[in-house]
């Protein structure tokens, strides 16, 4: 969908304070937006779509607190690091393609 907005300007908002049981989720982020909505689609009594903005592609949503985590992952170590580089080097050849150039 071309909304007009860059990408700086497409945001994706979280917020909850600890009185609240609801997380608010307002977002441009088009894999986020169908997860929601296919989630409260399937539970609707946990996640609700709350706002839409067809002019800019936003979709907002509320959903209990418990159902919605933020996964957090250790940075990869040296070693594999190493071994990710080696390892698409090697497969490297798999991803490009020859030009064939006209000759003169």
């Amino acid at each position: 969908m071309r909304t007009g907005l860059t990408k700086q300007e497409k945001t994706t908002d979280i917020w909850f304070d600890e009185k609240d049981p609801l997380i608010h989720v307002r977002t441009h982020n088009t894999d986020l937006k169908k997860r929601l909505l296919a989630y409260s689609r399937r539970y609707p009594t946990i996640c609700q779509q709350t706002d839409a903005d067809p002019e800019t592609g936003c979709m907002e949503f509320d959903i209990a607190k418990g159902r919605f985590s933020f996964r957090l992952t250790a940075p990869y170590s040296e070693e594999r690091r190493n071994a990710a580089s080696k390892a698409a080097k090697k497969h490297s050849g798999n991803l490009t393609h020859p030009i064939q150039k006209d000759v003169l």
